[in-house]
């Protein structure tokens, strides 16, 4: 006879965690603003390089003060993955709190310090290798704060709002990106071009400061996430029952274990980091220099395209929980795949409508990738080695994608084609399809190694209720399985009665 064995244990709404809609929020406010603190760096850089290469490179012609200022962008991509390996062992040592504290320390500082170096002309060839070497610290900090962020916000949400809370994360990067713009801009109407290319592009970089004391602030009043706090106890209460402290494992075995889980991080990554790039640092240097369009309508142009972003960042997030992240991967992959070429088609049209119109059409498939990353990637990996695995993974593939603003500007000047950016868009486009089409669905299930999180009592209940049904649908499953296989038996010993004996 044969019989199925009940091995899945129904969970309680005990072992529901109920997360605290106070905390969360002051959580998702506190990872938001050093990333956009982070994004508001970048988006400055992208909308000064052209001053940056005059004072840092004046001896350059124009198109090679334009790579080197871009190039001085990407360089500290170097360091990123050393940064995400180093905070990512002891995120998972000693709390994604704490590391967090400790990136936007290192970030604000060496941001702050950008403004404090002297020109070419007043120390030579010092000034450009100190704009490197704080880009550097720059990069070391913020290998560990998106990944760390991300996860902080997603250890933190419901398992059923975790898309709308994570997407809040980008839409921090977008707003640092809009704020970094924006104050270009009123410097530059306040003080006039030739002060701001003189003295003025330092104050940016000085707003660093109190924002990182701010976001300091924040994050030190926060508790440890609810998911960590469980790993923890685990921990000790394994020590307490003299276990081993937990299971120590080196980068080869996460690679090992779980390569899948990593590809598709980085398949992700790319894909939304090279858009990312490509429209919102690289686009703006497109503009003047490449397309000779007024720097200051190109600016606010960009600065617009990014506000209406905003509005749409957060509802792909909704959307996300109600009808899953990986649509979104795909559909983002195909419109680049398909649109690029007319983009760039409208953007090179010289009219002010097709141009705004083109880079539409980028944003808001930028939006698709980037209003479900921040809660895709953290529940691919379980708690113990989230941050690290996530962190390498994670900058490894920025690596790849930092280099973009550098490597379009080449290809321009080098082939003189200014379609070279669709192009290069399209290829990425095919990886995040890839990326797309195998990826495992995450939404609205608990993350690795975490019990199911709930927003309040009633969904917690919700979430048990759901749980016993699929564990009933997979028993009755089952059972219907064990009687087609007993009927094929039954029907097997008639029509050969010898199999019996």
């Amino acid at each position: 006879m044969l019989k199925r064995k009940k091995t899945v244990r129904p969970i309680k709404v005990s072992d529901v965690t109920i997360i605290d809609d106070s905390r969360l929020k002051k959580a998702i406010t506190a990872a938001s603003l050093g990333n956009a603190m982070e994004w508001f760096d970048f988006g400055v850089y992208g909308f000064v390089a052209y001053a940056l290469g005059k004072i840092f490179f004046p001896d350059a012609s124009p198109s090679v003060q334009m790579i080197a200022a871009l190039g001085t962008f990407s360089v500290p991509f170097l360091i990123r993955p050393l940064g995400g390996l180093f905070f990512g062992m002891l995120g998972d040592k000693y709390g994604r709190q704490k590391i967090l504290s400790i990136t936007i320390i290192i970030m604000s500082l060496s941001t702050f310090c950008i403004g404090l170096i002297p020109s070419y002309a007043s120390i030579g060839i010092w000034a450009p290798i100190l704009l490197l070497l704080a880009k550097m610290a720059q990069g070391f900090s913020v290998g560990g704060e998106y990944t760390g962020a991300s996860i902080f916000v997603a250890e933190y949400s419901p398992d059923r709002k975790r898309g709308f809370m994570g997407s809040w994360l980008d839409f921090g990067s977008i707003a640092g990106f809009v704020c970094g713009a924006g104050v270009v801009v009123l410097i530059t109407a306040i003080i006039g071009e030739e002060n701001f290319l003189e003295w003025g592009w330092r104050l940016p970089f000085f707003l660093a400061l109190p924002l990182g004391i701010i976001g300091l602030y924040l994050r030190n009043a926060l508790e440890e996430t609810p998911a960590f706090q469980q790993h923890v106890e685990k921990l000790e209460q394994g020590d307490k029952e003299g276990l081993a402290e937990g299971p120590k494992i080196s980068f080869k075995e996460i690679a090992t274990k779980h390569w899948r889980s990593l590809l598709t991080c980085v398949g992700i990554v790319i894909c939304t980091n090279v858009t990312y790039y490509m429209l919102l640092t690289y686009m703006p240097s497109y503009l003047s220099h490449n397309l000779h369009y007024s720097e200051e309508h190109g600016v606010l142009i960009i600065i617009a395209i990014m506000i209406g972003m905003l509005f749409v960042q957060p509802v792909i997030g909704l959307l996300s929980d109600r009808y899953g992240r990986r649509p979104f991967i795909v559909f983002g992959s195909i419109a680049l795949l398909v649109l690029a070429i007319p983009a760039f088609i409208l953007i090179n049209s010289n009219v002010l409508g097709l141009i705004f119109a083109g880079l539409l059409i980028l944003a808001v498939i930028l939006n698709s990738f980037t209003g479900v990353m921040a809660s895709t990637l953290p529940a691919m990996f379980p708690t113990h080695i989230r941050y690290s695995a996530l962190a390498s993974a994670f900058n490894i593939s920025v690596l790849v994608a930092g280099v973009t603003p550098t490597v379009a500007a080449w290809l321009v000047e080098t082939t003189d084609n200014l379609m070279m950016p669709a192009y290069y868009l399209m290829v990425v486009a095919v990886i995040g399809l890839l990326t797309g089409l195998t990826m495992k669905e995450t939404a609205n299930k608990p993350l690795k190694g975490a019990t199911p999180a709930a927003s309040d009592i009633a969904e917690a209940r919700e979430i048990v209720q759901e749980h016993h049904d699929n564990i009933e649908q997979k028993i009755e499953d089952i059972d219907r399985e064990i009687e087609e296989l007993q009927a094929k038996r039954t029907n097997l010993v008639q029509q050969h009665p010898r199999i019996n004996e």
